[in-house]
């Protein structure tokens, strides 16, 4: 059910001037203390390289005393998410990565671990927007084509990770990504958006949302205007 739900989404796995994690790295303990996580189920299939990805994640991780298996590691992925303690599915592609979660029949065991065993779920940008509605508002290119792209849905709305702010100064003139947003919401039956900034985390205990990290976000829901939200803001509404 999703009241047994823990989880924790942030837009990006850095944020400028600091390390690979370094500004997640207390919130993610925090996070995962209450389950008394010792080991984490590292997803890495939105990126190609799986073992440098995995590597890459495990020195962070294990500095904050965690181990790490790599699910591609495993002798069969489907048993590594059923006795998982956590899972936590890292940034790249999400066309890429949503593929391959439907290639490996890995949908529903994620959403039965997540939704129904309350085991805790970490995602950062593509594995943030893999665990919301559907990967609609990615700012990835669709390098391959998953079977749909509906996503996992541990949340019923979309997050759109990396949001940029519409920058005055700039000589750019194609489309702001408010504008982007906008057009989506053009689209009858479309679900709100949640454009973390770099550096927002969304933070989902069974049915209470919060913003967390070290910036805000901005909501967007069709036919309204743009509202933002701050760090330490309850946005259980979405859920």
């Amino acid at each position: 059910m999703a009241s047994a739900r823990r989880i924790l989404l942030l837009s990006s796995s850095t944020v400028h001037g600091s390390a690979y994690l370094e500004y997640a790295a207390t919130f993610i303990k925090d996070f995962l203390k209450k389950s008394d996580v010792k080991k984490i189920l590292f997803v890495p299939y939105a990126l190609k390289d799986h073992n440098d990805y995995t590597n890459k994640v495990r020195g962070p991780l294990k500095e904050l005393g965690y181990a790490v298996e790599g699910i591609h590691e495993a002798p069969n992925a489907i048993e590594a998410i059923k006795s998982a303690e956590a899972i936590y599915i890292g940034g790249g592609n999400t066309f890429q990565l949503l593929k391959t979660l439907y290639d490996l029949n890995l949908i529903q065991p994620i959403q039965d671990r997540v939704l129904k065993d309350g085991i805790p779920y970490i995602g950062s940008s593509a594995g943030s927007n893999v665990a919301t509605a559907s990967i609609n508002t990615t700012n990835d290119m669709p390098i391959v084509w998953p079977p749909t792209l509906t996503a996992l849905g541990l949340v019923p709305f979309n997050i759109n990770p990396h949001y940029i702010d519409f920058d005055p100064d700039s000589k750019h003139k194609g489309e702001t990504r408010e504008e982007r947003l906008s057009q989506y919401h053009e689209i009858p039956g479309t679900p709100p958006v949640l454009g973390l900034r770099e550096g927002a985390i969304l933070h989902v205990e069974g049915n209470v949302a919060k913003i967390i990290g070290v910036f805000g976000a901005k909501l967007f829901k069709p036919g309204c205007e743009p509202k933002e939200y701050n760090v330490g803001d309850d946005v259980s509404f979405l859920l």
